[in-house]
């Protein structure tokens, strides 16, 4: 198979459409999925973020160093995006798992999922998408956020916290 990198020369050197095409085929499902928990289950919000997020890196792929992972640098840029969009539009706010409608069946898992990202901080929502999202490490994610990597932890610890005790919460009013 080739690689990231063998691909992203392809497409600086020869304008390789093919190659972007097979680079966005190996990560868009990721940076989606990254960006559905960051936009706390917003679907079409974060497909139009990801789609944001590959015209952007195909107009700077020249900037990508090679020097960690493509799909770090994917994620960056799908972060960037999410907060600036963030910062123009903030998102309404669930304040606790009660005031949450309970899943209509036990097979809506990533509705619930979603839900329960809802009741989550933005910085709890983030460091918990890229911790935990697909790839990135602690460190990655915390270098990804240009935060410390204790200040990444801190926020993961609380953020795992609150989805415990959303999910026991939840599991109390559907006994």
């Amino acid at each position: 198979m080739i690689s990231d990198a063998e691909l992203v020369a392809r497409v600086l050197a020869e304008d390789d459409r093919r190659a972007f095409a097979e680079l966005v085929r190996r990560h868009q499902s990721a940076v989606r999925t990254v960006l559905r928990r960051l936009c706390a289950g917003d679907g079409a919000r974060a497909d139009d973020l990801a789609q944001e997020t590959f015209l952007r890196a195909y107009r700077k792929l020249a900037s990508w160093r090679g020097e960690g992972k493509l799909s770090t640098w994917l994620y960056r840029i799908a972060y960037h995006l999410w907060a600036s969009q963030a910062r123009l539009a903030p998102e309404p706010r669930v304040s606790s798992p009660d005031e949450v409608a309970p899943p209509a069946e036990a097979a809506h898992a990533r509705v619930d999922l979603a839900r329960a990202f809802a009741v989550l901080r933005e910085e709890e929502r983030v460091a918990l998408a890229l911790a935990y999202g697909e790839e990135a490490s602690h460190e990655e994610a915390a270098r990804l956020l240009e935060w410390p990597l204790g200040t990444l932890k801190t926020h993961v610890a609380r953020g795992k916290e609150k989805l415990r005790r959303f999910f026991a919460a939840d599991l109390e009013v559907t006994s």
